[in-house]
């Protein structure tokens, strides 16, 4: 357990995970202090109420002055551990962490740690049902929109935690070590905040650094660029694989996911056409679960009946409605090339894509290509809108259309769809251009779907 009390720590960003920080620090008796690019007036009055009740110097709007002494700073996921006042402030004796490596320190019991470009909410949902249908006292948090520290106090010594964890949150861990740990894949993503893959990938790859040879490490051995990565841990290597037949993990064989186990036995779980999430990336997702869940010693009836029911998480490939033979599909989730590129894949029939948000510097040009004749058209919106048109242009697609807002695309795409296609929103974009996440997003999708026609 952390000892803070009587000491005097900072948390920077006051978003869901800050927040939970907060409530996570004050029972403990540190003296807290804020920071954070909002004013005050942007604030939640919960939050407010929470600051001034117990007093807490704060830094909104504005940072620390470099004479201010700090002896632990905690960082919200997002916030970047370079910025000048934190650099002071560890050069100074800070000690620096982030509200990942909190919530390790307070909480109990076991943990499930996954992290990946896409498909760590899905898999994350999927292993804590199963968790909770073996009758485990489970908890599901992470970067899936519930902060690990808000959980962390309530954990007991047969609990287990299911995090999904994301590179932002890994930056900044010192002690922590999850019991399994999961890589699921990688491609292009936040290259805004790494600048390259490989800073990208030594980030995620931390989700091991910790673990020894009493710990288990899922991995993808089908993704070139992360299986090599278990050379270098020291944790049980469990891989899963969707193509190949393995010594030891999770694979397909003659259409049933099976698991051949550490003494050389085959244990068949269900067919891959039981499932009900679509799509060659869910089959993978289920494998990772099915290697997560079988050795954290799951029966297998149970794993099985949990892949046969579980229909998948929210902004997710999630079907909206269907009006006059046009189906709505909302993948909000979709924030990079890669996801959006699997959702297309997992829709059947002709698409009406629409796509477009904050830009990560990321490359169009890949993506538009492997659309083959799935899309039929894109509707597009947001900062990267123009960026994404002329990628299209330039390989030889020119059916997109720049609009102004959600409810604009919604209607467009609509009149643009005959029976039996999708309108889907799969963005390959992050939402923080005119949308404080993805959620809000979706949200927004489904409801101006909801409306047509009334």
């Amino acid at each position: 357990m952390i000892d803070v009390r009587g000491k005097r720590v900072l948390v920077v960003g006051l978003g869901k995970s800050g927040v939970a920080a907060l409530e996570a620090l004050l029972p403990l008796g540190a003296l807290c202090a804020v920071q954070d690019t909002k004013s005050k007036d942007k604030l939640e009055p919960k939050l407010l109420e929470l600051i001034e009740k117990n007093k807490m110097d704060c830094y909104l709007g504005t940072e620390p002055k470099p004479s201010e002494r700090f002896d632990m700073i905690v960082l919200s996921p997002g916030v970047p551990p370079e910025l000048g006042f934190i650099q002071n402030a560890k050069q100074t004796g800070s000690e620096i962490i982030g509200e990942l490596e909190l919530a390790f320190q307070i909480s109990k019991g076991k943990l499930v740690a996954i992290t990946g470009t896409n498909g760590k909410t899905t898999t994350t949902a999927l292993v804590g049902e199963i968790f909770k249908n073996a009758g485990k006292d489970t908890y599901v948090a992470g970067n899936i929109g519930l902060a690990v520290t808000s959980i962390a106090h309530e954990t007991k010594d047969d609990s287990w935690i299911i995090a999904e964890t994301s590179s932002f949150q890994l930056e900044t861990i010192k002690d922590f070590k999850p019991d399994i740990s999961a890589f699921l894949n990688i491609s292009p993503d936040h290259l805004d905040r790494y600048g390259n893959m490989p800073s990208y990938i030594e980030a995620k790859a931390r989700i091991f650094e910790n673990q020894n040879e009493n710990d288990y490490f899922i991995v993808n051995y089908d993704d070139k660029a992360i299986y090599p990565l278990a050379s270098k841990c020291k944790a049980k290597v469990v891989p899963f694989s969707r193509i190949a037949e393995l010594e030891l993990g999770a694979f397909v064989k003659e259409g049933q996911i099976v698991i051949r186990n550490e003494k050389g036995k085959l244990v068949e779980i269900c067919a891959t056409e039981s499932l009900l999430i679509p799509g060659a990336h869910n089959l993978e997702n289920a494998l990772a679960a099915t290697a997560i869940a079988y050795v954290a010693g799951i029966p297998v009836s149970v794993i099985a009946q949990t892949l046969k029911t579980f229909a998948g998480v929210e902004h997710r490939l999630e079907f909206c409605r269907e009006l006059d033979g046009v189906k709505f599909v909302n993948d909000s989730k979709g924030t990079n090339t890669d996801a959006s590129l699997k959702a297309i894949e997992a829709v059947s029939g002709s698409i009406i894509l629409i796509a477009g948000g904050y830009d990560k510097n990321s490359e169009f040009e890949e993506w538009i290509e492997a659309f083959g004749d799935k899309v039929k058209h894109m509707v597009l919106l947001g900062d990267t809108a123009e960026k994404i048109k002329k990628a299209a242009e330039k390989k030889g697609f020119h059916k997109s259309i720049i609009l102004k807002d959600m409810e604009e695309c919604v209607k467009t795409a609509f009149e643009l769809a005959t029976p039996g296609d999708t309108v889907l929103l799969s963005p390959a974009c992050a939402s923080w251009d005119m949308y404080t996440c993805f959620e809000e997003r979706g949200e927004h999708f489904k409801s101006c779907a909801m409306r047509l026609g009334s």
